[in-house]
């Protein structure tokens, strides 16, 4: 019978291989990272399941071993310029894999982690929908940037034939990602609350709910810090500096950008906090910014509570 024992496993994954190693005595072991691999560290790993298993997101690298392993065990995925600060705090200066490896797993311990929510299955199909709706986007910028220093017909027209193609392309890959989406009666619950809250459309609910699955199971501030748009102060005795965004899903925070101008304009309750706050002269950047996150912690709300956003009337 499987039991779970209060220890923790730092994987380093690159590549082609998982560096491991296990804070209770130390050993460690190294794996492919392929589906015989994640077999052979669910063997080592043995019946009883440490309290947690601790990686870094390593770019295309980490998504098999996820989705391998996020059923089985207590994953636990840490921003890597955390994971950075900790060895740091450590006077470690060493950088290897297992060296990352052994960082990994005593900040686990350190910080008492706790294990992530599972991810979806079909995660990786999402990302790749994603990531080449991303490079279209891109795409798209680039033509309408050529389009403007073009003088001659044909060039002009050619541009034009291709980024018609290219808008053709994202609105089908759009659709994708809102079927893959909605095969989960969860997800396709959230998308309809999401999209209750005037300002955000079917596109934008779509990519909040890509770029942030974790969506109504986050308290306020991790909404925030998450997207990169939680105002982070900078304060020292007297001194006061300017408080500033920083870090977070910056495809997250492309996705609220367009809703957030919309609410400044449609939304009475938004609108309302965009004037008040440039009145009180705040740039408008910054007054965008918060408009931004107050809709992204709407939307986690309506998630959380389950019901649809209405406006209130006077």
């Amino acid at each position: 019978m499987t039991k779970m024992i209060d220890d923790s496993i730092g994987v380093d994954i690159s590549k082609d291989k998982l560096d491991c190693h296990r804070l209770s005595d130390g050993a460690f072991e190294q794996f492919s990272n392929t589906k015989s691999g994640f077999q052979k560290l669910r063997r080592w790993i043995g019946p009883d399941l440490p309290a947690r298993v601790v990686y870094e997101p390593t770019g295309p690298y980490h998504g098999a071993f996820e989705a391998a392993l996020a059923d089985h065990l207590p994953l636990i995925k840490v921003n890597p310029k955390h994971a950075r600060r900790f060895t740091e705090s450590k006077g470690q200066l060493a950088k290897t894999d297992r060296a990352d490896a052994c960082a990994l797993a005593q900040m686990g311990a350190a910080h008492a982690l706790e294990p992530d929510a599972p991810v979806a299955k079909d995660r990786p199909i999402l990302r790749e929908l994603q990531a080449a709706r991303a490079a279209l986007i891109k795409d798209k910028v680039r033509l309408r940037n050529q389009l403007d220093r073009q003088q001659q017909r044909l060039t002009t027209k050619l541009t034009r034939r291709r980024l018609r193609q290219v808008v053709a392309d994202i609105a089908e890959l759009d659709q994708a990602i809102r079927r893959q989406l909605e095969t989960c009666p969860a997800r396709k619950r959230a998308l309809r609350l999401i999209q209750s809250i005037k300002g955000i459309g079917a596109v934008a609910a779509t990519m909040i709910l890509v770029e942030m699955p974790e969506i109504g199971r986050l308290r306020k501030k991790a909404v925030a810090s998450l997207a990169g748009i939680a105002p982070i102060t900078r304060q020292s005795g007297k001194w006061r500096g300017k408080s500033f965004i920083q870090g977070g899903r910056k495809p997250l925070r492309d996705a609220l950008y367009l809703p957030a101008i919309v609410a400044t304009q449609y939304n009475p309750d938004l609108k309302a906090q965009y004037e008040r706050m440039k009145a009180a002269g705040k740039p408008s950047k910054v007054a965008l910014t918060a408009i931004m996150r107050k809709l992204l912690i709407l939307a986690n709300t309506l998630v959380k509570e389950d019901r649809e956003w209405l406006e209130i009337r006077a």
